[in-house]
């Protein structure tokens, strides 16, 4: 009888230091950042979501984290990037509360989609966004989807008709594609229904091509008035995310004076290549990498947080 116990305590021994290893090797892979955020209802683009599961189903879970950890860790040795991107925190349980930002304020701004440059966060965690659709190439979608990395499109008509597939293939891997005018025009010299225009005949342009009307715009260049905000509204918009911080093949530019990277910032890029800058769209996300992971920071799905 005695060595029926002792068999007995043996394997609960056992049992306890292997979900011990478990649990530590969970740990190990969040805190250092390479394995994919966790998501709920809509994963980034080649990212599966990860949700915390019961204690039942622990050792799966821990297996599926490992595996994503190598998997994130090879594509970046593979595509040249420093370090491995760390991993984002799941989505907020319940969203954050988005209120225009002081001085970007129209009149009746209350009543109009709110006009932001960060999202109310605690965690370290940034935004990508992608403006335009000039440069299309297909390295990018290649790269993002190997790097489970979530970013967000904004386009224009003018140049996303010379292929609308390649944004198609984008939206295929999770992509949310956005409303930046159909001409990208300078929005404050036009009329109010000329901004309509733009803003709503992009709006029926997404729908056609890829089935939603967007539910976020930014207009180009950054610039607005209360018939911007007026007719994206009329439109179907609920939101105008600005930015943060612009990042190039060669280089970061900052709007805060501190010239650094705050909790929730939006960072804005462009469709571009060697034609426009000193590198290719791989080479901006390599730069953005490095700036963001050197600073403890993830890149995080911005439709998560809104």
């Amino acid at each position: 009888m005695q060595l029926v116990r002792q068999k007995e305590e043996c394997a609960r021994r056992r049992k306890n230091q292997a979900r011990a290893l478990v649990a530590a090797l969970s740990v190990a892979a969040i805190a250092s950042g390479c394995a994919s955020g966790g998501g709920s209802a809509k994963p980034a683009h080649g990212q599966e979501p990860l949700n915390a599961p019961p204690a039942r189903a622990l050792d799966s879970y821990a297996q599926k984290l490992a595996a994503t950890q190598v998997a994130r860790t090879m594509a970046a040795k593979r595509w040249g990037l420093a370090k491995t991107p760390l991993a984002a925190p799941p989505p907020p349980a319940v969203k954050p509360r988005i209120t225009t930002r002081k001085g970007f304020e129209v009149k009746g701004q209350a009543s109009l989609p709110p006009v932001f440059t960060t999202i109310p966060t605690k965690e370290k965690v940034v935004f990508l966004t992608i403006d335009d659709g000039a440069e299309k190439d297909p390295a990018l979608l290649r790269m993002m989807s190997e790097l489970r990395l979530p970013y967000t499109a904004f386009l224009s008509d003018y140049l996303v008709n010379e292929d609308y597939t390649y944004f198609k293939k984008m939206q295929d891997r999770g992509v949310t594609l956005n409303n930046h005018t159909l001409n990208h025009r300078y929005l404050p010299g036009l009329s109010y229904e000329g901004q309509r225009r733009e803003i709503c005949g992009m709006q029926d342009v997404i729908k056609k091509h890829y089935g939603k009307r967007p539910e976020l715009f930014r207009p180009p260049y950054g610039n607005y008035n209360r018939d911007t905000l007026r007719a994206a509204k009329s439109c179907g918009i609920k939101a105008v995310p600005l930015w943060a911080s612009e990042a190039f093949a060669d280089r970061m530019e900052w709007r805060e004076w501190d010239r650094d990277l705050h909790p929730g910032d939006i960072i804005l890029t462009h469709f571009r290549g060697r034609e426009d800058w000193k590198g290719t769209m791989p080479d901006m996300v390599r730069k953005v990498m490095k700036t963001v992971t050197d600073k403890g920071y993830a890149v995080a799905r911005l439709e998560d947080y809104l």
